[in-house]
């Protein structure tokens, strides 16, 4: 990559721009020192690194794309030309994905995954929708399973209570198999009030170490029983639950949203089945580095995901970790196998698209770029759009998607189905 001294020079303007709010200067407020004043106070090459920096990354990915390189890892740079004041060239040595040689990619033999929705199904969503409306009613009887109880437990091994092993009021529902196998059970024709003892084993598999495999006694105070009171399902129950006024219009909803369901899976079905058969077709050797980017990637997103409901509800990911006996490397291997698959898909489809002449048009992308942000945005679109547009890397990413989707249209056009 080469680049003149005019080219230098900017970027170090650019560089003493992002950076001057952390140089503190007598006479001048934080921020404002001029770059020369910044240079006399603490050297030359106070911007030089950072100007470097910044012309050689944003450089660095447009060459590629020109190139059509897909670096495999961190790229070696060769600076020894680099002199002050003056232009210079840096030598770039980037190991780059194989070029593969696609094969049998066309008529690719699909099995026949139709699947039908039948009125059995819809009775099934309509009975969650019932089940979601129930009432819990608060009832004398004796415990059956299907009630939900209101319970104090405190739990013991030998003699000594356990850590996490007590709770207060705690709803339980029998037959759920939410507590230790066994625990449930025994609370069968349990009545209000009563107090009852529990004997359980802890799994040997148990996600507490010290607990596995023991043996341990509950303590149990049964406060309340309710049972649920589901309603009918009938013209009233559609207009309390949904927009409609009649059962049969309801119903008609539900079919309208399985029968796409059902087209939603019977696509991911095919594209998965063609995907398999396309990689079963073409032997690769995949670049270790990328697996493990890959790797890292789905780590990344994984705990991202993590963090996040756990600051909801105040938990740690770590602690998590170890009440679970995993760890981060642990999980990070279990993605292998999948990046790999992911890995060598990517390079098939681009193999694909280039064999074909495969390509995303600016208007094509542009398109897909408005439908998502509107989707996602609603009212905010138009700003997103401009955000996300001011980065080439957002838009080329984007080009790629619009390219993998329209490859995997061609060869799903170009598939023969069984049926």
């Amino acid at each position: 990559m080469e680049f003149t001294a005019e080219e230098f020079e900017s970027a170090q303007i650019k560089a003493y721009r992002e950076e001057r709010n952390h140089f503190a200067v007598d006479g001048f407020r934080k921020g404002k020192a001029p770059k020369r004043i910044i240079e006399i106070r603490y050297g030359e090459d106070v911007f030089f690194e950072k100007a470097v920096t910044n012309l050689v990354n944003s450089s660095y990915e447009d060459a590629l794309y020109g190139l059509d390189i897909e670096a495999v890892d961190a790229p070696e740079m060769d600076f020894s030309e680099l002199k002050k004041g003056d232009g210079f060239v840096v030598t770039v040595k980037v190991d780059a994905a194989p070029e593969i040689a696609i094969k049998d990619y066309r008529e690719i033999r699909l099995p026949d995954t139709e699947y039908a929705v039948s009125e059995e199904d819809i009775d099934k969503e309509l009975e969650i929708l019932q089940n979601r409306n129930a009432r819990l009613l608060t009832i004398e009887r004796p415990a059956e399973l299907g009630d939900t109880l209101m319970i104090d437990y405190a739990g013991f091994i030998g003699d000594e209570p356990f850590e996490g092993g007590t709770a207060e009021r705690q709803p339980l529902k029998l037959g759920s198999e939410t507590f230790i196998p066994g625990f449930e059970d025994q609370l069968v024709g349990a009545k209000p009030g009563e107090e009852r003892d529990v004997r359980v084993t802890f799994p040997e598999n148990y996600g507490a170490e010290s607990l596995a495999g023991k043996e341990a006694l509950f303590r149990c105070k049964v406060h309340e029983i309710k049972m649920e009171e589901k309603p009918e399902i009938n013209d009233e129950f559609a207009q309390d639950v949904s927009e409609f006024d009649t059962l049969d219009e309801l119903r008609e909803s539900v079919r309208v949203k399985l029968e796409d369901a059902a087209a939603k899976k019977n696509e991911y079905e095919k594209e998965n089945a063609l995907l398999d058969k396309l990689c079963e077709a073409n032997d690769v050797e995949i670049p270790d580095a990328m697996v493990k980017k890959r790797m890292d990637e789905m780590m990344d997103e994984m705990m991202d995901e993590f963090e996040t409901q756990f600051r909801d509800r105040g938990l740690n990911v770590d602690n998590y970790l170890s009440y679970i006996n995993q760890t981060k490397e642990g999980i990070r291997e279990n993605f292998r196998d999948g990046a790999h698959k992911t890995v060598k898909t990517k390079l098939l489809l681009k193999a694909v698209a280039k064999t074909e002449n495969i390509d995303a048009s600016d208007e094509e992308v542009d398109k897909e770029l408005n439908d998502i942000m509107t989707a996602r945005y609603a009212s905010d679109a138009k700003e997103m759009i401009r955000i996300f547009a001011s980065d080439n890397r957002n838009l080329r990413k984007l080009k790629e998607d619009v390219i993998n989707r329209k490859t995997l249209d061609f060869l799903l056009e170009n598939a023969i189905v069984a049926r």
